[in-house]
């Protein structure tokens, strides 16, 4: 069983606390991102100040509490380095397995590598709007790779994936195929469902952070906090959207609300410029990413649409094709209908000149030649006796003819 400590410890960081209580227990609180060091501004040098958890400082300051026989942790993090997490997760389950009595309660988030070090507790408190999220290790790359060097990158990335893995069934005892499947889905979790998953043992009573989504879903109300989820991320269905007035209550609404975090951004600002420069950064990326994106969907659907056109090409006109390429743009399918239209135009009036010349010739009023009064019989219906009659009468016509 842990010593208790005699001389009361009471530390505070920006972004955690430790203190004890009463010699023998001590309270965490975490509310910030997890790193491995100091983030700095990359032209300055200067630190960029921030509610980072850095790695060597909350080790340090843990062994300063790890006699303690209960430690509870008060978390709200997003997560951060997963290397930094797993080496804190791995500290505490120490402690637990040397008779340390591990409590963590969910004040709002629990997310990435967050849950890391809440399922190092064996006991976890959750409220009703508290949010947990697991997924699969995400690594950010820049510069140019080749196949090998990605499939490295990729199996790097595989066995991180089994560490969390491990961490995850020792916490729920699900299955591996089951958390793998959750991961990969980056599955956000309620309180409630986190509790019915085993991430968590007990649902308090209590509603703890209010946590709501924005309408589109890509910003986290937790609190007081504004949490904007990465790019290509969304808040799942589970999560309420934000309630707002509607009609022209919305409008009056929603120039407050700009102007309120117009002013809460030039608070933080004179407070953190660090952090609102960083703030205004990732909003600039997010909307020059989402732009990028428009423009490569753009790009590829008009260069379907001209391989749809030239796949038919050669049965149309070169004019034809032209103009439904660039002069007046359409599709392969409009590019067939402008045609037909055309055809039918064209086949129309060259019927009705063919009618007006016929009706000018006068081919109309000329008849046919009539039949011939008699029908000469052929020589296969004549008699032998006709035949020779016929023959005697022409010969002597030719004598006739000859004198």
């Amino acid at each position: 069983m842990p010593n208790k400590i005699l001389t009361p410890i009471s530390i505070a960081k920006p972004c955690y606390a430790m203190a004890t209580v009463n010699g023998s227990e001590a309270e965490i609180t975490m509310y910030g991102e997890i790193v491995r060091s100091q983030p700095k501004n990359y032209w300055t040098g200067e630190p960029i100040e921030g509610s980072y958890i850095i790695e060597s400082e909350f080790l340090s300051d843990l062994k300063k509490i790890e006699k303690c026989s209960k430690i509870t942790i008060r978390i709200n993090s997003l997560g951060g380095d997963t290397s930094v997490s797993n080496l804190i997760h791995n500290r505490l389950r120490d402690l637990a397995n040397g008779g340390t009595e591990l409590i963590c309660i969910v004040d709002g988030v629990a997310m990435s590598a967050g849950t890391h070090i809440m399922c190092a507790c064996d006991k976890v408190i959750v409220h009703p709007s508290s949010l947990i999220m697991i997924h699969k290790c995400m690594a950010h790359m820049w510069g140019w790779y080749n196949a090998d060097e990605l499939r490295a990158e990729a199996q790097s990335n595989d066995a991180w994936d089994k560490t969390q893995i491990a961490i995850y069934q020792r916490k729920t005892g699900l299955s591996e195929t089951v958390i793998s499947h959750m991961m990969a889905s980056s599955t956000y979790l309620s309180g409630k469902e986190a509790t019915e998953k085993g991430f968590a043992d007990e649902l308090s009573e209590g509603e703890g952070v209010t946590i709501a989504a924005s309408a589109d879903r890509h910003t986290i109300f937790a609190g007081e906090r504004v949490i904007r989820l990465g790019i290509g991320m969304t808040a799942p269905e589970n999560i309420p959207i934000a309630t707002a007035p509607s009609g022209a209550e919305t409008i009056k609404t929603n120039a407050k609300e700009e102007k309120n975090m117009a002013k809460n951004f030039n608070e933080l600002k004179a407070e953190n410029p660090e952090l609102a420069a960083q703030v205004e950064a990732d909003i600039r990326a997010s909307v020059a990413a989402e732009g990028t994106t428009a423009a490569a969907e753009a790009t590829a659907a008009e260069r379907a649409r001209q391989s749809e056109i030239d796949e038919i090409a050669q049965l149309y006109d070169p004019e034809t094709v032209r103009e439904a390429k660039y002069t007046n743009p359409c599709t392969a399918q409009e590019m067939a209908f402008r045609a037909a239209q055309k055809a039918a135009k064209t086949g129309t009036a060259f019927m009705a000149g063919m009618m007006k010349d016929h009706e000018a010739s006068g081919a109309g009023s000329v008849q046919s030649a009539p039949a011939p009064a008699d029908n000469p019989r052929s020589d296969a219906e004549k008699s032998g006796e006709e035949k020779l009659a016929e023959a005697r009468a022409n010969v002597s016509a030719l004598f006739s003819k000859n004198n």
